[in-house]
């Protein structure tokens, strides 16, 4: 099987973090989503993969490289334009060729990967498999309506009014066939080629589509609050050790990880949270549910559930933050006029002085 990774669009609901950088390089817990992604992809035993890419491809490329990082081989595909996943199958035919493949978007992050989907996918002989959940607003996605014996009626883009709760995730399984159907149908009334009308061709042709109700936790990182939210999950699932340094006047619980090169010096750090790379914490307390990136200053300040991005500074901020995203190379610094909380959602190269 190859692996296909769609990290086009312009990741317009995450402005203004997303006017300087992918959106699938934000981190969560301090790796980029799309990292997480091609781990997923690589864990699951595939090692050929094809990245479609849009404006942001050289961002993409020069992060991901080649792929030697985690031992697979990487092919970028250019899409001029963000037309639909269905015409992100299109383009990528050449490099898929007549394989099963498993296609992934890059900004999704699902809980407990998909070794297990793959294993049924690739023994199977079912022609597509997709990956479903059910969510409170189906409405804002791509959603699947079952019969009594679990099998797949009919898949809408979108609905105004869905006829479940069941939500596509943004992972999907395909053989060749898919190809017939991104060929078949026409553009929707976005302009775009949905998957969902691909889907639902296969299974007007009576292709077998197996649909498979994922049970744990998934989220689409496209807003500030899905990104909070993720790394909230994901801080709580990963190993914590600590790499770098912890001054004797500091307490630091069991599940804080600090990295290699931070120091954290007269400081109070409360996980789940992650201290970056070379990050500096002094004099500070950084609460749950927070993830400071690499070579990140907080002095003098409070912070907890948000996610700093690397080489920012916090400094001599009397009112906690929280709830906040605060992107790369800002500067935060205090005011005379000292407001009682603060929530912010800061773009990159940005510097505020607090009011």
């Amino acid at each position: 099987m190859k692996g296909l990774i769609l990290s086009g669009g312009t990741g317009s609901r995450l402005y203004p973090l997303t006017y300087t950088n992918a959106k699938q390089l934000i981190p969560v817990a301090n790796k980029p989503i799309l990292f997480r992604v091609i781990e997923s992809i690589r864990d699951a035993g595939i090692d050929d993969i094809g990245i479609v890419v849009g404006n942001t491809a050289e961002q993409i490329k020069e992060a991901v490289g080649r792929g030697g990082r985690w031992g697979v081989k990487i092919t970028y595909i250019p899409q001029d334009k963000p037309l639909g996943l269905a015409h992100a199958v299109k383009v990528a035919q050449p490099f898929l060729g007549s394989e099963r493949f498993v296609m992934f978007l890059g900004d999704n992050v699902i809980q407990g990967g998909i070794s297990r989907l793959i294993g049924e996918f690739s023994t199977s002989g079912w022609n597509s498999q997709i990956v479903l959940t059910r969510i409170e607003h189906p409405e804002q996605y791509g959603v699947a309506e079952l019969n009594e014996e679990g099998r797949i009626v009919r898949l809408v883009e979108k609905p105004k009014i869905p006829p479940s709760d069941l939500a596509l995730v943004g992972i999907y399984m395909f053989d060749h066939h898919v190809f017939e159907a991104v060929n078949a149908i026409q553009p929707s009334w976005r302009g775009e080629l949905e998957i969902t009308d691909a889907i639902q061709w296969l299974v007007d042709n009576n292709y077998t589509v197996h649909p498979y109700v994922h049970q744990g936790w998934w989220i689409d990182t496209g807003a500030p609050g899905d990104m909070l939210s993720a790394n909230d999950l994901v801080l709580e699932e990963i190993g914590h050790s600590i790499e770098g340094y912890v001054d004797r006047d500091s307490k630091v619980d069991h599940r804080v990880t600090v990295q290699r090169g931070a120091e954290v010096i007269n400081s109070t750090v409360r996980g789940p949270a992650i201290i970056g790379e070379y990050a500096r914490i002094v004099n500070s307390y950084i609460g749950p549910f927070t993830s400071i990136d690499h070579h990140v200053t907080v002095e003098n300040s409070e912070i907890e559930h948000s996610v700093v991005l690397e080489n920012s500074r916090i400094c001599d901020i009397e009112s906690r933050i929280q709830d906040s995203l605060i992107g790369r190379d800002v500067v935060v610094s205090r005011s005379p006029i000292k407001p009682k909380s603060l929530k912010l959602t800061v773009g990159d190269h940005s510097k505020i002085g607090i009011l």
